[in-house]
């Protein structure tokens, strides 16, 4: 049963997408195997592709280091479409318009792929054909959105600019629509995709860390519980790559993070799927939840471990709810991680030039449930030898000099920056302070630790220097979780990596034995 704080809002973050779905548990990687694809990731694109390549005859083997869907597919918005806010002006400048196109048209492909699938198989996903809207709230807003229409122009995009928006209780000066779009459920698409292959003799892994690809002789997955899976070809679909090889891609895509609320509102949601030009972002769209018709509400973004107190993003999100529904609750809240590359467009392909039989696929930036399929479909032309021709648009030995080179400097200034200054802040708060259910950036002995007292009121004390590359973490107050503001890896109060690139766990102490904290010489 959910419990809520004073505000009304859910003590807990929780995704309404992992509640109900009947998902077998599959077993940890006991013994070394030889397939013909190991895939690593058990979100949309790696499961999707696993999918594919058993129908397609090949010995598949699924590996994720937690269960499947419950990274970043399970805390999506669960949008199915090729509107991926102000985009395609934006691609016209900088990659030209071919390859905008072609951008345009791999997301309205995977689109149609889901659709085909649902209708199909017959999956019970709660898929809906919607039409998908950007609106401009002041006068430079839509001057932006007039740009963006000439670009659907110019791409060919099924889409106009209009005066008024169906969802009237948002005052807007212009709107953009990209007409026959859709939202799914998307746990419970997968699912039955998974039930599919699995039934087909697909092996899956969960609970199963990959930490390296040895591709001296013959291509293997080592992960950390010293088993290997050897593969003629190995994908890469684990968010952010759990292995880079040269590619650099630490340095070459940021984390970003955003918010949801799933609420009853007091006006009825008229259809159709929202976001805002504007600043602070704000995306919408309707959920069925037990029967009942409900709003997903969605944004304030920002980089990892750069934000201010999580809590308050939230309660902006229910403020603006408030203020243009009335709302009776809000049911879930959860929060999502995207990888956002230098050019926007996600890195689909060979791994480096010199790896073909290692293939990777990540940087959706925020849009997973469409480029994450699209990039199933390429990885699977990849593998068999036929042709896509999308590679060229998301291969990840591209670089785009424009805005390439500008980006990566802004992006690895911001990560000097982040490293400089969390080794010479001072935390003051004391771990004699902390209250129940806080955690905090505390000294002891001179040396920065992290420290989190839980609701039985027992203290974890971890080690604050990520060990990705040594920047240091802060504390999310709202996931309770430590969230590094360098490359957007987290870890959970205990230190346990929830997100990569970071494949170490925080060092924890027994804070009992940390010279008797609660002395007056501990020296915190």
């Amino acid at each position: 049963m959910t419990e809520y704080d004073d505000k009304g809002l859910p003590q807990e973050s929780k995704s309404y997408w992992l509640e109900g779905v009947d998902l077998p548990a599959f077993p940890s990687l006991e013994e070394n195997r030889k397939v013909d694809v190991a895939i690593v990731g058990g979100g949309i694109a790696g499961i999707t592709s696993a999918y594919l390549l058993t129908e397609k005859g090949y010995k598949v083997a699924l590996l994720d280091s937690d269960t499947l869907l419950h990274g970043t597919t399970g805390h999506t918005t669960a949008k199915v479409t090729a509107q991926h806010g102000l985009i395609y002006d934006e691609l016209i400048q900088n990659i030209g318009e071919k390859k905008a196109k072609k951008y345009y048209r791999a997301n309205l492909e995977a689109l149609q792929f889901i659709q085909n699938m649902v209708e199909q198989q017959e999956i019970d996903c709660d898929f809906r054909k919607q039409d998908a809207y950007l609106y401009a709230t002041s006068d430079e807003d839509i001057h932006k959105l007039k740009k963006e229409a000439k670009a659907y122009d110019r791409l060919g995009i099924d889409g106009e600019l209009i005066d008024s928006l169906p969802l009237t209780d948002i005052k807007v000066k212009k709107a953009l629509v990209m007409k026959n779009q859709a939202q799914f459920h998307p746990t419970k698409y997968l699912s039955k995709l998974v039930q599919k292959m699995h039934a087909k003799g697909a092996y899956i892994y969960e609970n199963t860390t990959a930490v390296n690809i040895n591709s001296d002789k013959e291509t293997k997955v080592m992960t950390r519980n010293g088993k290997e899976i050897k593969a003629d070809k190995v994908l890469v679909c684990s968010h952010f790559p759990f292995y880079e090889g040269t590619g650099l891609y630490s340095a070459r895509m940021h984390a970003s993070r955003s918010y949801i609320l799933a609420a009853k509102t007091k006006k009825k949601f008229p259809g159709g799927m929202y976001i805002s030009v504007g600043q602070p972002t704000r995306s919408l769209r309707s959920v069925e939840i037990n029967g009942e018709n409900m709003v997903l509400i969605v944004g304030e973004s920002h980089k990892t471990g750069q934000g201010e107190d999580t809590m308050k993003h939230y309660q902006a999100l229910e403020d603006f709810g408030q203020k243009t529904f009335g709302l009776d609750q809000v049911v879930y809240r959860w929060s999502a991680q995207d990888l956002i590359t230098l050019d926007k467009v996600p890195f689909i392909g060979k791994i480096t030039a010199n790896q073909p039989h290692t293939l990777i696929a990540t940087g959706f930036r925020k849009w997973g449930m469409s480029n994450g399929t699209a990039a199933a479909l390429l990885l699977t032309d990849l593998v068999t030898g036929d042709g896509n021709t999308y590679a060229d648009l998301f291969t990840p030995l591209r670089f785009n000099a424009k805005p390439g080179l500008k980006n990566i400097l802004v992006d690895n200034a911001n990560v000097v920056g982040q490293l400089v200054k969390g080794k010479i802040e001072l935390p003051d708060d004391k771990l004699k302070n902390l209250s129940i259910d806080e955690g905090a950036v505390i000294m002891i002995k001179g040396e920065r630790k992290g420290a989190y007292k839980d609701k039985q009121g027992n203290v974890y004390v971890v080690d604050t220097t990520c060990t990705h590359v040594g920047c240091e973490v802060g504390w999310n107050g709202a996931e309770r979780s430590w969230d590094c503001p360098c490359h957007g890896s987290r870890f959970s109060y205990t230190g346990e990596v929830i997100e990569g690139p970071a494949e170490t766990p925080l060092k924890r102490y027994d804070y009992h034995m940390l010279d008797n904290l609660t002395s007056k010489d501990s020296g915190y």
